[in-house]
């Protein structure tokens, strides 16, 4: 939450900016200091954060400067949903390639890349489709693979609850492999 930064000057302090009228303000009585200049730096105070975020505004909107609590606000802006078992590295990583995820989304290569970040850099992850195309010099010759269209995704961890596992893999595999290809996420955890 950005709120009062104690010490944060106002860059364009506002009783700089009001009508010179105003800045030479006199009162009747002399032993009184005029009301404007004394209460104004109240508004120096409130505004100077907001200033702050706007001539800072980049490092808000890029993932490996922003702070903590703007990455779920930033993960929205690419349709990923925050784990909360994720670190902090690896929801900054996820979101930065979140980008380049979706124009892969639904390839052998991107769903392998998007449940990599998932799991970690310890995981190892496998995917395996049956789809595809292939030719043959010789007609009539039997295609490779298996004429059932799935995708088989194998990941083997050094650690951890294996059915709590599986169920966060198979929410990542559901956003970025095909609606319509049937999907089995196989998580083996090695001791």
């Amino acid at each position: 939450m950005r709120g009062l930064v104690p010490g944060l000057p106002n860059p364009v302090p506002l009783l700089t900016r009001l009508p010179a009228i105003l800045q030479e303000e006199e009162f009747v009585d002399p032993s009184r200091p005029p009301f404007l200049p004394r209460f104004m730096p109240a508004f120096d105070d409130a505004i100077a954060p907001v200033y702050s975020v706007l001539d800072n505004l980049e490092a808000y909107v890029r993932p490996e400067y922003a702070p903590s609590d703007f990455l779920e606000w930033l993960a929205g802006w690419v349709n990923v949903a925050v784990d909360e078992a994720w670190t902090e590295e690896q929801r900054r990583r996820i979101v930065a390639d979140a980008a380049s995820l979706h124009r892969r989304a639904g390839t052998a290569g991107g769903i392998r890349d998007a449940l990599q970040l998932a799991a970690g850099p310890a995981p190892t992850v496998e995917v395996e489709e049956t789809g595809g195309s292939s030719w043959s010099s010789t007609p009539g010759a039997s295609l490779p693979g298996s004429a059932d269209v799935a995708v088989v995704i194998t990941i083997t961890v050094p650690d951890g609850d294996q059915a709590e596992l599986t169920r966060r893999f198979e929410r990542v595999a559901a956003a970025v492999v095909p609606a319509h290809v049937p999907t089995r996420v196989e998580v083996s955890v090695t001791t």
